[in-house]
């Protein structure tokens, strides 16, 4: 080795009788001797460097080929690190080792309310949805719901031990209810101060947030009611406080605002009458479009719903298709698909009759009569029969593409940005802009994966992907910024305080400022970047590899006992790789079919996982984490109680590299889980056979590194995304490049360390059967290395590029006749194989060269200690070889990490003052504080932005209190509007909105014609409030916020309302009459057919104050067949005639 004058390498071998090749060489000055014991139980002298302040490691690169590194330790029983051997063509492309960095450089700062828990710590306690109150931030999961007070998300968390359950020691301090029905979508009522809650049992909950909560029992839910006998898919909260909610099949059920606040106010020991007051007054949509069996709108599930506040208008989604929904009539508008096309055919529906749906929930049901002509009955068989051979067409147009073009434009989200522009999220990654009215406008088109989820707060809009990456958009659709947020998919984002929280599919909830990407990122990064010594921990133990083709059989527990028992006295992690468990034809090709159906596993493997189990002690000392086959691979892995806590994640994958890539003879099977928050994966491989076969096993191993995917393992629950959302639950099973194409890497290129073992079948080159033979006895291991074709083709860089192995010391491991014992046990047939180290372990930790420090930059350091084979087994003919690692984690303290970064947030000086400057709220001017109206009469009420910095005013209109004024002038008390919802006779348009600076916006108040039931205050009859109720009065809010804060300000505009004496009356008289018996029942059609005109006969139900009365206003419009006001008589739920005896008390 010309130029190399300082180094060389020494007692490798020590048999003098051996002459030694030309090889690397280090010179050791200031040595001393160690003693080590060989594979064949002698001892041999090696030479330690010492510069005279001890023994140290030394890692010397020699000519860019081989790394040379000498264990050395001044404690002469421990094990020092082998001699490592480290292949070429590293550090380039796909075998560039992963970049790390205390804080990622391309990803804002954040707060990490919840670290990525562990997924086998979840099971049954997933998160699934979030949203925020003013002051806490409230996660639905499969267990129920808990809350974080925002005062306590920058404390630190309990850690192990404390009374969190494992996965949560990290996490912000929290508090859970009592457990319930996996909750699948949350919503605020800020007016009530309430969190909804929708449920997979099928009932809606409600939680109050002010409610004290005690770290000794979970909190417990207030008003709750069956809602569907399905889960509860989607909750929103209309302008006018009534409770929508979406179900599968289409399904659409309206609770309406003065059922839910009657049943509110009752006492916590009349709950069951509350439920049923609320249940009684249930509208249903579908129903009340569905005619003869024949529905306007999709039966595809209602994943999304959303209130249009500007326009009082609700928007309900399937997967292709919107109905759009007066928000105060509950009258359907219009009918769309994604393309923004009307739909003007109808939905036969494919759900049961939904007073058939009732009957669970009430104990008799009206039946409608069925009237169906021979002309419809020939018109839906023809239908069906044209829609079917369509359905035909599209799926052999589409058979082999994978999804259908339709499934990848379903929508995913929908949300109302504050210019009051609606915008949805497909499963394509498509965003489209569509107006108030249902008209498509705009789409955009800035990343290739599924959006799951959508948020907007002032003049920004943000965009959650299935690839984990967030997008920060304007209200124009340009792209501000963009980032990875998460390994995860992002299924949920909600704002509150000063941050917009995103949830992954894992569990994990970080918060991003408002204001990101800004100025307050770099000074965090800054700061934190100096404090990171706080945060920083160093974790240090031991991985046992072992690798061993078992040639069909099996072995005996002494075996086993010898192979691995000595040698896991000291380790932590143990993972074993099996080749040719079971071969045979027949057996492979059943395996590809299994495989092909998600089914893996035989006897034979579970027999040697169950005395492997055996041999470590499992159940006691070790846990098995987990394991994978294929055909004949098998790995396996298990981790020491001491260590599971911060071990988990597990991800299995297999790769087919024999007969057409396709059957498991040949291939890769994989392990990938998580190690004190660092990626480690582990491989076990079987490569082509034969010694000329060198560039298929090259090939081999090419293809498994690039194309091994890791998903869920089979044997966990895999209800993770349920509920979620359906491109979340694509996700499983799907490639990672093409989840994320940009990151354009393989999922082991990505792991912070990687450990291939197998039977790799490279084998010994240009030399014969009998001089490798005599090599092998004379213990010239160097010479027989120089013919290693592993060595050759890594020093060549076309195999395990960048990968070390330690020096290789111990005889050839194939091929041997079985139950032959000692070196004389080499194939003795007559094809008399030379004998090759076939079994091998390779492995790369996250440094970029071996000299590197372990560090959060460079995570995981690792050092083989001991790496041999048992040549005394003799159940095979290869030898069972194992590798011992000794591995150092530098991992980040999470919890700590978070306590820092609330004192830079909240004392930094330069954040305060950004912060300040973010709070301006622009200065907005109202043109009046006081509106009187009557005879249906309009107001334009002129709000104007007088901000001198052009900034934009964001404003939202609500209703805070409501009065009512007798003939006597008598006021009966500012009673708060919950809910803070509008009155039905009242209209306001816009009621939010962006105001820019000079700008002004006009907002028009109406008094709507009619007056129904629903307003009459509960504690005044409609014949009282006749004859006494001459005025109502409210006071509107309008709040106005700017983009980088939620601090809001508010102005109050009194208003009166006054209704003439003639359609008072004409009420009363209306109301009289129905008590007087003149009332009668109607089925569910012939209610649809005249204008949804529907009667009760109960006439203690109607007392209850949530009795529907008609004015003579509308008697007149149904009369005169107009649909305007048609919805603001309700159809009432069959449950009004159940358990009428509970409730006369509230007449």
């Amino acid at each position: 080795m010309d130029g190399i004058k300082d180094y060389e390498v020494h007692g490798l071998d020590h048999n003098p009788s051996c002459t030694q090749p030309a090889r690397e060489k280090v010179y050791h000055k200031g040595t001393h001797n160690l003693i080590h014991n060989n594979n064949d139980g002698s001892l041999r002298e090696e030479e330690l460097y010492n510069d005279g302040e001890g023994s140290h490691l030394v890692n010397r690169k020699v000519e860019g080929v081989g790394v040379v590194a000498d264990g050395l330790d001044d404690n002469h029983h421990h094990q020092s690190p082998l001699a490592e051997f480290e292949g070429t063509g590293g550090g380039v492309g796909s075998f560039k080792v992963p970049a790390r960095a205390p804080l990622h450089p391309a990803r804002p700062t954040y707060l990490e309310i919840r670290p990525h828990p562990l997924k086998e710590t979840q099971v049954g306690k997933f998160l699934r949805t979030i949203v925020c109150s003013e002051t806490q931030l409230w996660a639905g999961q499969e267990s129920g719901v808990r809350v974080w007070n925002f005062s306590d998300q920058y404390e630190c968390g309990i850690g192990i031990g404390g009374r969190a359950r494992r996965g949560d020691e990290d996490a912000a301090p929290f508090y859970e209810s009592a457990d319930i029905s996996p909750a699948l979508c949350l919503m605020f009522d800020s007016g009530n101060k309430l969190i909804w809650s929708g449920h997979k049992d099928g009932k809606i909950r409600s939680w109050r947030t002010d409610q004290p909560n005690s770290d000794e029992s979970p909190f417990k839910e207030g008003l709750s009611w069956n809602a569907h006998r399905g889960p509860v898919l989607s909750l929103m909260l209309s302008s006018y406080g009534d409770i929508w909610s979406g179900f599968e099949g289409g399904i659409v059920k309206v609770w309406p605002w003065e059922a839910v606040q009657k049943s509110l106010s009752l006492s916590s020991d009349e709950t069951h009458i509350a439920s049923l007051l609320v249940e009684r007054s249930l509208v249903n949509l579908r129903s009340q479009v569905t005619v003869n069996g024949v529905c306007s709108i999709s039966s595809s599930d209602v994943k999304c719903l959303l209130s249009d506040h500007v326009r009082a208008k609700v928007w309900a989604s399937g997967s292709l298709s919107f109905s759009l929904w007066d928000a105060r009539t509950r009258e359907l508008l219009k009918v769309y698909n994604v393309d923004g096309q009307i739909e003007n055919g109808v939905d036969m529906s494919s759900v049961p009759d939904q007073a058939v749906e009732d009957e669970s929930n009430v104990k008799s049901v009206s039946k409608s009569k069925k009237d169906k002509s021979q002309g419809g009955n020939f018109f839906q068989r023809s239908r069906n029969a044209i829609m079917g051979a369509a359905g035909a067409v599209r799926r052999v147009a589409t058979k082999g593409s994978g999804a259908s073009s339709e499934d990848s434009r379903k929508t995913e989200a929908l949300v109302l940005s504050s210019d009051g522009m609606i915008w949805s999220g497909c499963s394509n990654g498509l965003l489209l802009q569509w107006d108030g009215n249902g008209n498509r406008l705009q789409d955009f088109h800035h990343h290739p994966c599924a959006v799951l989820c959508l948020c907007a707060h002032g003049s920004r809009i943000w965009v959650g992907y299935i690839s984990g990456m967030v997008q920060v958009l304007d209200l124009e659709g340009n792209l501000v910024a963009n980032w990875v947020a998460h390994t995860d998919p992002v299924i949920k984002m909600a704002i509150g305080g000063d941050y917009v929280f995103s949830l992954a599919n894992h569990g994990g909830i970080r918060g991003w400022t408002l204001a990101t990407p800004g100025p307050i990122d770099h000074i965090l990064q800054s700061e934190r970047a100096q404090k990171r010594y706080l945060y920083t921990r160093q974790e240090n133990f031991k991985i046992l590899v072992g690798t061993w083709n078992v040639a069909e059989g099996k072995t005996s527990q002494e075996a086993l006992a010898t192979w691995l028992s000595s040698a896991i006295l000291d380790v932590e992690i143990v993972v074993i790789g099996l080749q040719e468990v079971e071969m045979g034809a027949g057996f492979l090709a059943m395996s590809a079919a299994k495989e092909t159906v998600g089914l893996e596993g035989t006897s034979s493997g579970q027999w040697w996982l169950d005395a492997i189990g055996k041999t470590l002690d499992e159940g006691s000392s070790f846990e098995r984490v987990g394991s994978r086959q294929l055909a004949g691979l098998l790995i396996a892995i298990w981790v020491r109680k001491t260590l599971r806590v911060h071990v988990g994640d597990l991800d299995v994958a297999a790769v087919a590299c024999g007969l057409g890539r396709a059957i498991g003879n040949k291939g890769g099977v994989g392990l990938r889980l998580r190690v004190f928050d660092r990626i480690m994966c582990f491989v076990n491989c079987h490569f082509a056979a034969h010694l000329e076969a060198v560039n298929r096993r090259n090939a081999d191993f090419d293809y498994i590194y690039r194309t091994m995917a890791f998903t869920r393992s089979s044997n966990l629950l895999d209800n993770v995304a349920a509920g979620v959302s359906s491109a979340a639950q694509m996700l499983r099973g799907t490639d990672a490049a093409a989840i994320s194409p940009g990151k354009g890497k393989p999922d082991l290129a990505e792991a912070d360390m990687v450990i291939f073992c197998g039977d790799l079948n490279y084998r010994l080159f240009g030399i014969s059967y009998d001089e490798a033979r005599d090599f092998v006895s004379q213990r010239c291991f160097d010479w027989l290395r120089e013919k290693d074709q592993l060595r050759a083709e890594m020093k060549a860089g076309k195999v395990f590029q960048g990968m070390r192995e330690a020096i290789i010391k111990f005889p050839p491991t194939y091929k041997f006749d079985k139950g032959k014992p000692g070196l004389g046990g080499y194939d003795s047939g007559e094809k008399k194989r030379i004998p090759a180290w076939c079994d091998r372990v390779l492995y790369r930790d996250s440094r970029a060269a071996p000299s590197m420090p372990c560090s959060l930059g460079s995570p995981v350091a690792a050092s083989i200690l001991q790496y041999d084979a048992c040549m005394e087994v003799t159940d095979s003919d290869h030898k069972p070889v194992r590798c011992k690692f000794s591995v150092e984690v530098s991992r980040v303290d999470r919890s700590v990490r978070r306590q820092e970064f609330g004192k830079i947030f909240q004392y930094n000086d330069k954040i305060r003052s950004i912060l300040e400057e973010l709070c301006y709220i622009p200065e907005v001017a109202v043109s009046t504080t006081q509106i009187f109206l009557q005879n249906q009469g309009t107001f334009s009420l002129i709000i104007t932005n007088r901000s001198t910095r052009q900034d934009n005013a964001f404003f939202q209109i609500t209703c805070q209190y409501q009065s009512t004024v007798d003939k006597n002038k008598q006021t009966s008390g500012n009673r708060p509007r919950d809910s803070f919802c509008f009155p039905r006779w009242l209209k306001v348009t816009p009621a939010a909105g962006m105001i820019k600076s000079g700008e002004d916006e006009e907002i028009l108040v109406h008094q709507e014609e009619f007056r129904n039931s629903e307003d009459i205050s509960d504690v005044i009859s409609p014949r009282k409030w006749s004859e006494e109720t001459r005025e109502e009065k409210v006071i509107l809010m309008i709040n106005v916020k700017s983009s980088g804060s939620t601090k809001v300000r508010t102005h109050h505009v009194h208003l009166s309302c006054r209704f003439s004496t003639d359609a008072l009356c004409m009420l009363s008289r209306n109301s009289s009459t129905r008590n007087e018996g003149s009332s009668h029942h109607k089925s569910n059609s012939s209610r649809r057919n005249e204008g949804n005109t529907y009667q009760r006969s109960n006439s203690s139900i109607r007392n209850e104050g949530s009795s529907h009365h008609r004015s003579c206003l509308q008697q007149e419009s149904v009369s005169n067949g107009s649909r305007r006001n048609e919805g603001s008589s309700h159809p009432r739920s069959p449950l009004q005639q159940e358990s009428t005896s509970d409730m006369n008390k509230y007449k």
